[in-house]
């Protein structure tokens, strides 16, 4: 990041309202990552979650952007959903200069970030909503997918507000209960004994997307840590290789 600001490169993208984009661009035409990180609904911790992994991505071939959404009293919900939408909008605003392409985008999302980029997958919530394309595919890391019994209370309290009891909405905006064959196809990854989100958020999803007939690849690492993002030196290690993987084979596989 200092190389690319030493030679004058525009690295963060303001749309105001703490709302805005690191951009990380290859210099030739290449999908997209949208990179949501976690941190609760109470910040965006894009120093772990979200440099290290869209550096990976870049040597992946893939551009990468990471995304600054609404945290703390303003993540109440649909705030997050808007602001990846007027992100993806910016970023294909200026797709044929930054050679970005539009139609096979991934959404990647961590922890809290994970929720977001979860919903964005359903259309209702997500890009059908904003008038968006859809995702080629979704990487959910140890994501937060549930609104009910096995949340992550802190991210709940803070996006669902003073609602967070109301069982109706805690369905409505669960996504392993939205989850129908449109969904994207999805690349999942969690440990085991992850010791902040229930792990069953991750079985939840993984079931929904089996019934629903989703393509998917599930990951289940061996341990109790959660928040490693781009995971180096970890169990975790491959993800991003096997998701990589993953993106080309569904695109493989459309166009056969």
């Amino acid at each position: 990041m200092r190389l690319r600001r030493q030679r004058g490169e525009q690295l963060f993208y303001d749309l105001g309202d703490t709302v805005g984009l690191y951009a990380f661009l290859i210099g030739k035409k290449a999908p997209l990552v949208l990179i949501l990180p976690g941190g609760g609904y109470g910040d965006v911790c894009s120093f772990v979650e979200g440099f290290s992994t869209a550096a990976r991505f870049n040597e992946l071939g893939f551009n990468a952007v990471i995304g600054q959404y609404h945290v703390g009293k303003a993540a109440h919900y649909p705030a997050p959903q808007e602001d990846v939408a007027a992100i993806l909008s910016f970023v294909f605003s200026h797709a044929e200069k930054w050679q970005v392409d539009m139609k096979n985008y991934v959404v990647c999302g961590f922890s809290a970030g994970g929720h977001v980029a979860g919903c964005w997958g359903v259309a209702k919530l997500g890009y059908e909503k904003y008038a968006l394309p859809k995702p080629a595919a979704l990487f959910l890391c140890y994501p937060v997918l549930t609104m009910g019994e096995k949340t992550h209370a802190g991210s709940r309290a803070l996006f669902l507000g003073k609602e967070a009891e109301d069982k109706a909405l805690q369905r409505e905006w669960s996504v392993e209960e939205r989850v129908d064959a449109t969904y994207p196809p999805t690349f999942l990854w969690q440990c085991t004994q992850d010791d902040t989100v229930p792990f069953e958020n991750s079985l939840m999803m993984k079931a929904a997307l089996e019934r629903a007939g989703v393509p998917l690849e599930f990951m289940p690492v061996e341990g109790t840590k959660h928040g490693w993002g781009v995971a180096k030196n970890t169990p975790a290690e491959d993800w991003t290789d096997r998701a990589a993987k993953f993106y080309h084979t569904i695109l493989e596989g459309e166009k056969a």
